[in-house]
């Protein structure tokens, strides 16, 4: 990886579009700590800091956001809005005839796919500006001016929330930037740069346990988050290759075919997605504790936000939940994503067929039992390194602040980065035939 930064530094095409990246990461750390106006972002850190009730919520949501949250700033909404629009229309596109038709229709209908998930990312940011909002000014997060009066809040309410949705719309307008004009892949390192942003405090967490006598258990997770990056690294490049091959066919004076091939089944094919869905559902009782509950209010809490916190992120029903549903989110995106039917119908009018198996339904079969085999698989493999932290946390009684979303988000942005640097590098190393 070192090498392959150290050779695309040295070409001045691709250090330009670096530079660039660089600068617009450089914007997006600066608009995660710049606070919109009237927020009294002291008050709005300690209260999140050392609240009891809701604190997992923001915690979980300040990963992904780089700490925007907690400053109440102009990218605290920072990529939320336009990921979660792109899961909607990613389901929608198969319940939706009409999407469905788009996502044939090549690099046109993409076009008109991505426009759609930009209007619906911007009123998810304006949703989620306006809940946020709602959560600052009753809980007291608010500055005195915006609170002196019905017009003042009101114009305090318009402000703020035009800020949150504006915000998360430049975000992802930056992130497009860096597809246009950086190294691509702009979206992923955004978040990306706001998960790396974390790292500081991780590091400064696990040197409060060194100094209180905890070095062992410190020892023994770093191995761990090493061994664990590693096996990312070998999960995420692992796959398993259905040999394919194709029958001689001439055409007019040509011949064509009659070549070996392979079509690869990657054994983690979602991603995270699974992980996201699934915590995504199991945040919403911690969401609703988190905005019904003032976080310096010394209030007992009632029966039904006392039901809200078993889902507690460290709890056992959490984790039993997570392990469940990640495995099942897994299973219903390969069934999104691969059609084996169609796998199935397309080597067939290629002229192809898997050695040792019949062409048309005993081929579907066939890739239908691979699928489901390699999705298991993969599944169990996203289930062990998500509820991972969770264990380290009860056993050590240590609370880790990089959880496996953000480590396999970091490992998986970083491999593409990588790969994107390597195609470019290639394509301007490339001797055509005038060589």
């Amino acid at each position: 990886m070192l090498e392959t930064l150290k050779n695309a530094w040295s070409i001045v095409e691709i250090r330009k579009k670096i530079l660039f990246t660089l600068f617009i990461i450089l914007v997006f750390r600066i608009g995660s700590v710049l606070p919109v106006p009237f927020v009294d972002s002291a008050a709005l850190v300690e209260g999140v800091t050392n609240a009891e009730t809701g604190k997992e919520f923001f915690s979980y949501l300040s990963i992904l956001t780089g700490g925007g949250l907690e400053y109440g700033a102009v990218f605290a909404m920072s990529v939320t809005p336009y990921i979660n629009a792109s899961i909607i229309l990613q389901l929608l596109t198969v319940a939706i005839p009409y999407l469905e038709r788009l996502s044939k229709e090549g690099e046109e209908g993409r076009k008109k796919i991505a426009q759609i998930t930009r209007y619906v990312a911007v009123l998810l940011g304006l949703i989620q500006g306006t809940a946020f909002f709602f959560y600052l000014k009753n809980s007291g997060f608010l500055l005195r001016s915006a609170t002196s009066g019905t017009g003042a809040t009101i114009f305090a309410a318009i402000v703020m929330i035009a800020a949150f949705t504006a915000g998360s719309a430049l975000v992802m307008w930056l992130g497009e930037q860096i597809d246009v004009k950086g190294i691509g892949n702009g979206i992923s390192i955004i978040l990306f740069a706001g998960i790396i942003s974390r790292a500081p405090n991780a590091a400064a967490s696990l040197w409060g346990y060194v100094k209180s006598g905890k070095w062992i258990a410190v020892i023994v997770i770093l191995v761990i988050f090493l061994a664990v990056i590693a096996f990312i690294v070998w999960m995420t490049n692992a796959e398993r290759r259905v040999p394919v091959q194709y029958a001689k066919r001439v055409v007019g004076r040509k011949q064509y075919g009659g070549q070996n091939s392979h079509i690869p089944f990657k054994v983690n094919m979602s991603g995270v997605m699974p992980i996201i869905f699934a915590s995504s559902i199991l945040m919403l009782p911690t969401m609703i504790l988190s905005f019904t509950v003032n976080p310096t209010s010394t209030k007992e809490l009632s029966s039904f936000q006392k039901v809200l916190g078993l889902f507690s992120t460290r709890g056992l029903l959490y984790a039993v939940l997570y392990f469940v549903m990640i495995i099942a989110f897994a299973y219903f995106y390969a069934q999104i994503q691969y059609n084996p039917v169609e796998i199935a119908n397309n080597i067939r009018k290629n002229g192809g067929s898997v050695p040792g198996i019949r062409p048309g339904k005993p081929t579907s079969d066939f890739f239908a039992k691979i699928l489901s085999r390699i999705t298991l698989l993969g599944a169990l493999f996203l289930s062990v390194i998500a509820i991972l932290p969770i264990i380290i946390g009860n056993i050590g009684a240590i609370n880790v602040s990089l959880g496996g979303t953000s480590v396999l988000i970091m490992v998986g942005v970083a491999l593409d980065t990588v790969q994107n640097l390597e195609s470019q590098m290639m394509m301007r190393h490339y001797k055509g035939f005038l060589d």
